[in-house]
């Protein structure tokens, strides 16, 4: 028996599609392999990579064959087609329904091989197995001298986490960026317990972002240095290495406050309720209980 999620989206739902299927197939005794192509190869919009490939994760990638290639947009259709009209605990499709928390997902018994397909963002897909995705994603860090220096920085001091995330230009009315308002709610109340605390910056629009944080330059560094995508995990290596987080709507973000070993750490999250769009969030089990919505 195998479990073969196809992996899409960017970083931080690539990490999600995976946990959820490491779990399932762990729960089943069923081998866990990757469809690290099919999810990619119509991105035509964003254009995202596969980038589990910085982690240590240790299952296989799909063949071709394995990827229902040739034809597979075809192929994948009739499955999902002829899915739906089983039960959910008996697909060999398994498509995600909603965003919200499905706890279906966590009694499926395998008795064939089974195709998931999904971002399935919640912990309690994986909850109970989080010391072993904790190992596999430990993070392969860089070794270049800009990032090395960077976390040695972050390491020696009281480190904040502060990722802002533009889905709309930073000038619109959109409900779509977190406000302003929600950045320095979560920063008073983190110079509250933390006075002596310092911010590290991480946005796709750094010069708007600044211009967010109502904070003296002496107490924020703007992490600037890892463009695009292919280095995306770097940055998500620095933000791990943070102490608290005030992360955006973003599972970009909620990763890297997740990662993060810090006993104490506290994480402040936005409390936006988005169900449509460019992005959603606010659904039941995205935040785990401990995360302080703000």
């Amino acid at each position: 028996m195998k479990v073969i999620p196809r992996i899409l989206g960017g970083l931080g739902n690539q990490l999600f599609s995976y946990c959820a299927a490491r779990r399932l197939a762990l729960a089943n005794n069923a081998e866990l392999v990757l469809d690290n192509v099919s999810g990619f190869r119509y991105d035509l919009e964003y254009q995202q990579k596969y980038q589990l490939d910085h982690f240590h994760i240790q299952a296989r990638c799909a063949t071709a064959s394995e990827r229902l290639e040739p034809f597979s947009r075809i192929r994948r259709y009739i499955k999902r087609r002829v899915s739906r009209k089983s039960s959910f605990e008996e697909r060999h499709y398994i498509q995600q329904e909603s965003n919200n928390f499905e706890p279906r997902l966590l009694q499926v018994k395998l008795s064939n091989t089974v195709y998931l397909e999904g971002y399935w963002q919640s912990e309690g897909y994986f909850k109970d197995i989080e010391p072993i995705i904790r190992s596999d994603l430990k993070i392969i860090s860089p070794n270049d001298s800009v990032n090395l220096c960077m976390a040695a920085k972050i390491q020696n001091c009281v480190a904040v986490a502060v990722h802002v995330r533009f889905f709309d230009a930073p000038t619109s009315l959109s409900d779509n960026n977190a406000p302003h308002e929600y950045y320095n709610k979560a920063i008073s109340m983190i110079e509250a317990f933390a006075p002596n605390a310092h911010y590290f910056l991480f946005s796709d629009n750094p010069t708007a972002a600044r211009a967010l944080i109502a904070l003296p330059d002496t107490k924020i560094t703007l992490v600037v240095h890892n463009r695009g995508d292919a280095n995306a995990y770097a940055d998500l290596w620095l933000m791990s290495l943070c102490k608290n987080f005030i992360i955006a709507n973003s599972t970009f973000s909620w990763w890297g406050a997740w990662l993060a070993e810090h006993q104490n750490k506290k994480i402040f999250a936005p409390s936006l309720q988005i169900r449509e769009g460019k992005t959603a969030w606010g659904f039941d089990g995205l935040l785990p209980d401990s995360w302080i919505k703000v």
